[in-house]
């Protein structure tokens, strides 16, 4: 789609180039403008899309708090099997 910007963006350019009106002109480099910028940002969208995380692989609260319990335990269990060591 970004690309179809970009090829309507060059036809609004030959548009504004071969006017033979000042009012076409006008619109036509407007509209080449336009075209140009929705390229630019579709083209990022699509950049930042592609190298965003998966939501579905990201952990919600509950989980988060269940983890950080099984490591507080495991460090508890293994601080005091140390002590009984020494």
């Amino acid at each position: 789609m970004a690309w179809l910007f970009l090829l309507l963006g060059f036809g609004a350019l030959w548009v504004a180039f071969t006017a033979s009106s000042p009012g076409l002109l006008a619109l036509a480099l407007v509209a080449a403008l336009v075209l140009f910028i929705a390229f630019v940002l579709k083209m990022a969208s699509d950049r930042i899309g592609n190298r965003s995380r998966d939501e579905q692989l990201m952990l919600d609260p509950d989980e988060l708090r269940r983890l950080r319990e099984q490591a507080e335990a495991r460090k508890l269990a293994a601080a005091s099997q140390s002590d009984v060591t020494r």
